[in-house]
């Protein structure tokens, strides 16, 4: 019998739903438990080698980016990863024929000590082992780097040509203890580790270390486009929750991006996700807040032209729908100024529903429908994405539609990313 027939809802999965609420609720508290479920191979999407790029109308671009933030006192960063390699991946929305690796101190307490870095694609094959030649990553020349803390630096141009949708493996030898740790918790790509000074290794010797990123932060390509989108959000925008989306790049940026390096040579755009699981508009807590982090998360990124901005959820979570729209919306403005004086067009997103979540409140629902009329009426936003009608039930209009629903109520499966991708006006990216 049908839904329509019955007029209910169907029954929703029982198994595991606390995982997906806990890490968009509490954040990275999961993050270890997480780590340990990182499947010992996923899908990987390696592309093959780009021919040469025409040097006409070339510029630096972000190509791949994580939002960073500070680590906890305890966990797999504690130590600094001291005498140790790191290989951690980048999957490039757009490719180009040189690469630049930008690594972050933001959060240290201390000066990072870089012994040596190297890059290169991924090998077909998977895991932590690399197809060609490994580049080595210079910094004015040299082969090792200290960044201060509160810093981040980007290398020299490396010679690596790379096509649309390349992964790329940056390896970095840590040489010294690092302190405290800029990271970010949740990258749903598998990372590595090795003993020693493995950068120059294809492979042998790395172990799965889990799906966190350490100091990486971006990977620039020179080439022609119309520069980059840079989507700032939190889990919904990270790409959030289930341990198949490892390796597997089905967050709405992710496919966003696929629909922008189908368009013609010169007017393709780069992606940039710039989420953070359980972050806030308004509230540092897990993460800077939105507000506070545009400077580094959006605009010192090179060809960044247009920013989505996907949030706050998760204010409504935590205040249990007590925060006044006003005080959120005086949030999306602070973003919009910051952008607008950078000259940074801005895509505002509806606020997604979340009603099949156990936290959500009816005073939350009417908020969150008053924050949403707010975004596609006050004319602040240079386009609006409406997420919230594209993915909501027409049935039950504060649920997600089921096939859109993770399981958890919150959090959209891989066919809602797909459609909030795909609801996104492309003209709306490009100035």
């Amino acid at each position: 019998m049908t839904r329509a027939e019955t007029g209910r809802r169907p029954r929703r999965r029982p198994s595991l739903l606390w995982i997906p609420v806990l890490l968009a609720v509490v954040g990275v508290a999961v993050v270890v438990a997480l780590q340990l479920r990182v499947p010992a191979r996923g899908v990987d999407r390696c592309a093959p080698p780009a021919s040469a790029v025409a040097a006409d109308g070339e510029a630096w671009v972000a190509s791949w980016g994580a939002a960073m933030q500070a680590s906890l006192p305890d966990g797999p960063s504690a130590q600094g990863f001291a005498g140790r390699t790191l290989r951690q991946p980048a999957h490039l929305s757009l490719g180009g024929r040189q690469v630049r690796v930008s690594l972050s101190n933001a959060f240290g307490d201390r000066p990072l000590v870089v012994g040596a870095a190297t890059v290169a694609r991924c090998d077909p094959e998977g895991g932590a082992r690399t197809q060609g030649p490994q580049h080595p990553v210079t910094w004015d020349g040299r082969t090792a780097v200290t960044i201060a803390p509160g810093a981040t630096r980007s290398s020299d141009p490396v010679d690596l040509a790379v096509a649309d949708g390349t992964d790329v493996l940056v390896s970095t030898y840590l040489s010294q203890p690092a302190g405290a740790v800029t990271w970010r918790p949740y990258a749903w790509a598998r990372t590595f580790a090795a003993d020693g000074d493995a950068t120059g290794s294809a492979g042998d010797g790395f172990e799965v270390l889990g799906s966190s990123l350490y100091f990486l932060t971006g990977v620039d390509v020179l080439a022609p486009s119309d520069g980059a989108v840079v989507t700032l959000g939190d889990s919904i925008t990270e790409g959030c929750c289930s341990s198949a989306f490892v390796d597997a790049h089905v967050s709405y940026p992710d496919v966003l991006a696929r629909r922008l390096a189908a368009l013609p040579p010169g007017s393709r755009m780069a992606v940039v996700n710039a989420g953070i699981s359980s972050n806030q508009v308004l509230t540092d807590l897990i993460g800077e807040r939105m507000t506070g982090r545009v400077a580094r998360d959006v605009l010192e990124r090179p060809g960044v032209r247009t920013v989505v901005v996907l949030g706050g959820v998760n204010d409504l979570v935590r205040s249990g729908g007590t925060l006044p729209a006003d005080r959120l919306t005086a949030g999306y403005r602070e973003i919009v100024a910051q952008a607008h004086a950078a000259g940074v067009r801005v895509v505002g997103a509806t606020v997604l529903p979340y009603g099949a979540n156990p936290r959500h409140t009816e005073q939350a629902e009417r908020t969150r429908q008053a924050v949403n009329e707010w975004i596609r009426t006050s004319g602040v936003f240079d386009a609006v994405a409406d997420l919230d009608a594209t993915t909501r039930d027409p049935l039950a209009p504060d649920r997600l539609l089921t096939e859109y629903d993770s399981g958890d109520g919150i959090h959209p499966s891989a066919a809602g990313y797909a459609a909030m991708a795909e609801a996104i006006r492309l003209a709306d990216l490009a100035p």
